[in-house]
C-alpha cells in the first residue's frame, strides 16, 4: 500500500502541524504570557467600571454646575477661593511642629 505524492504531503503537512501545535501548547513563556495578559485584561476592566465612574460623577458635577446657582457658588469658593463683597475671611495656618 503506497501512498501516492499528495498524500504524503498532507501526511507530512499534518504531522508538522500537530508538533507546532504541540510546541505552542506546552511552551512554558507562552503559558506564561497568556496568564499575564489574562491578568492584565482582568486590571483594565476594573479601571474601566472605576474610569466610567468618575465620568458619571464628572458629568453631573459639569450639570449642576450648568444649572445650579448654588453648585457654581460652591465650587468658586471651594476652588478658586471666591469670597463675596464685604465678606472678612479668617486664615488659620497651621504651626508649625504643633499637633493638630
Amino acid at each position: 500500500m503506497s501512498l501516492s505524492g499528495r498524500a504524503k504531503v498532507r501526511w507530512l503537512l499534518a504531522v508538522v502541524a500537530v508538533l507546532v501545535a504541540a510546541a505552542l501548547a506546552f511552551d512554558g513563556e507562552g503559558l506564561k504570557k497568556d496568564r499575564v495578559m489574562r491578568e492584565q485584561a482582568a486590571q483594565l476592566r476594573v479601571e474601566n467600571v472605576r474610569l466610567a465612574g468618575e465620568n458619571a460623577r464628572l458629568a453631573r458635577e459639569a450639570r449642576a454646575l450648568r444649572t445650579r446657582p448654588a453648585a457654581l457658588e460652591r465650587a468658586a469658593r471651594e476652588e478658586l477661593r471666591f469670597i463675596r463683597p464685604g465678606e472678612l475671611v479668617y486664615r488659620l495656618d497651621p504651626v508649625p511642629g504643633a499637633t493638630p
